[in-house]
């Protein structure tokens, strides 16, 4: 009896944070046309009470890996129950499913399934992933309509899953716990090098920043202050190669030095003080890029 009464909570407790109103949009559709406007619109057509947020609509034109990077540099800060609208779908119109993913830590995720959700995944867990029925979520009398399905599917979806208009159970049919994924490169530590991956740029000042996490270099037993030796790649094609100096903030170094310190998600990165590494040398960003890192 006692056993039943706690499993009956813990599913009062799941149910309560199933949906709360909070509606993220992210795309790379840019705010130059009524794109994103149009999308609002669509969700609040659904409903009022809808709280909506943006979280960037600067992803570049059909970078699916910056879309799943920006999920996850952003999705954990936002409270249970929050649904993010993810639209970047080059395959619009295709085969390519259209999905929620329920995370472990009661994130949902509205998105075409196309390595959008490889990082998230990894990142909070899969719960269950039900694809989109698209003759009972979508925007009435859109048939027709074969390229906006950020508009005519995804926010509708995510506006009445969010609105709590439709219960999660009635997006679609359950699919098994699996999500298109990039491949990417990992962060390793062996025989006194990392190598780690180059996911994303700090767009606006140039820095570079890896998926190298501060745990994993502490294996080189690194303080600050410290040289570090750094070598960048483009797949196979070596583009950068110096010894920077490591330091905690942007104030121990000379304006125009290069240096490496730990970004705000506590992950190695690079930068030139008050200047642009990025443009500097040529370094950029994305699943084919690589980084070595050693003392």
């Amino acid at each position: 009896m006692k056993l039943r009464v706690v499993l009956l909570l813990c599913v009062i407790a799941f149910k309560s944070f199933s949906q709360n109103n909070v509606l993220v949009f992210q795309s790379d559709f840019g705010l130059k046309d009524g794109a994103v406007s149009a999308m609002k619109g669509v969700a609040m057509g659904v409903s009022t009470d809808l709280k909506i947020f943006d979280l960037t609509h600067e992803i570049p034109a059909y970078n699916i890996w910056e879309a799943a990077y920006r999920l996850s540099q952003t999705a954990q800060y936002y409270p249970a129950g929050t649904v993010f609208v993810s639209v970047c779908d080059p395959g619009v119109g295709t085969a390519r499913q259209s999905v929620v993913l329920l995370t472990k830590s009661g994130h949902y995720f509205v998105t075409p399934d196309n390595g959008t959700l490889t990082l998230i995944a990894e990142q909070l867990g899969i719960q269950e992933i039900r694809e989109i029925d698209e003759v009972k979520n979508r925007r009435q009398n859109s048939n027709e309509s074969y390229t906006f399905h950020g508009r005519d599917v995804y926010a509708f979806t995510g506006a009445r899953l969010a609105s709590k208009t439709i219960t999660f159970e009635e997006v679609g049919r359950k699919l098994p716990n699996e999500v298109v994924k990039i491949d990417y490169q990992k962060p390793v530590f062996e025989k006194g090098v990392i190598k780690g991956g180059i996911p994303v740029l700090d767009v606006q000042y140039g820095n570079v920043w890896t998926n190298i996490d501060k745990k994993t270099v502490s294996n080189l037993d690194l303080k600050a202050g410290d040289l570090v030796k750094v070598q960048v790649f483009k797949g196979t094609k070596k583009v950068y190669e110096g010894k920077l100096k490591l330091v905690n903030t942007f104030g121990e170094a000379a304006i125009g030095t290069e240096v490496c310190y730990f970004n705000s998600l506590l992950n190695f990165s690079l930068a030139v003080n008050q200047g642009n590494f990025s443009e500097k040398h040529k370094v950029y960003s994305g699943a084919h890029w690589s980084i070595l890192v050693s003392k």
